[in-house]
């Protein structure tokens, strides 16, 4: 739990400092929780990092200085059609979006296409797969990339332009998010403009892994 309670909009992120004189313990993280909740959560995929290892080294009732909230890339209640271009890391703030959507019973159509390497690297299943199995205006596409998926639920594949015309039929109305690394964020804005995506509708955020 924080010192003091962190306000903070779906889609923003914070800043764990450990040393704020070296910038490799000193990173940026996306909330993964939805600001309705009394406590805050935020998810990282650990490496063999300085910054992994000291996460990994954090013992209950440790403290952290966290600097919170930042990023602009967020939802608005007034967002009647959303879709969600992701890629591996960039599923943390999505999982605030649509853990907000689902607990505020909004009517807020959200359609998620969330590309990993394999089933296994799919971060969240169980959320994602609750929340859509209580809410029709929530629809989860997983789709992996590397081999061909135990899950028939899951697509074999990128996220691509024939995926995306043959499952959205509002693409000049809905506001896209796209979360992930920078090529993936990149080639995923230059599909949104491809199919007929307004520029002003597309909302970008790069997840850089450390």
């Amino acid at each position: 739990m924080p010192e003091k309670r962190i306000d903070f909009v779906p889609g923003q992120f914070l800043q764990v400092v450990f040393d704020a004189e070296n910038k490799d313990l000193n990173k940026y993280l996306s909330f993964s929780s939805s600001p309705t909740k009394e406590y805050i959560e935020f998810t990282k995929r650990l490496s063999n990092s300085v910054f992994s290892e000291r996460l990994k080294g954090l013992k209950i009732n440790d403290e952290v200085s966290l600097k919170a909230p930042m990023g602009t890339c967020v939802f608005k209640e007034e967002y009647e059609r959303i879709a969600f271009l992701i890629g591996g890391i960039g599923i943390t703030p999505v999982v605030s979006i649509l853990e907000y959507i689902a607990e505020k019973r909004l009517a807020t159509d959200a359609m998620l296409f969330y590309s990993n390497r394999t089933d296994e690297d799919i971060a969240f299943r169980r959320e994602l797969d609750l929340w859509q199995s209580k809410a029709a205006n929530i629809r989860v596409f997983y789709l992996v990339t590397e081999c061909q998926p135990k899950d028939k639920k899951c697509f074999f594949g990128r996220i691509d332009r024939d995926l995306l015309i043959r499952e959205i039929k509002d693409i000049a109305e809905r506001i896209f998010f796209i979360f992930g690394p920078p090529k993936m964020v990149e080639a995923m804005h230059n599909l949104c403009l491809d199919i007929g995506c307004k520029e002003e509708n597309i909302k970008t955020e790069n997840f850089i892994g450390y």
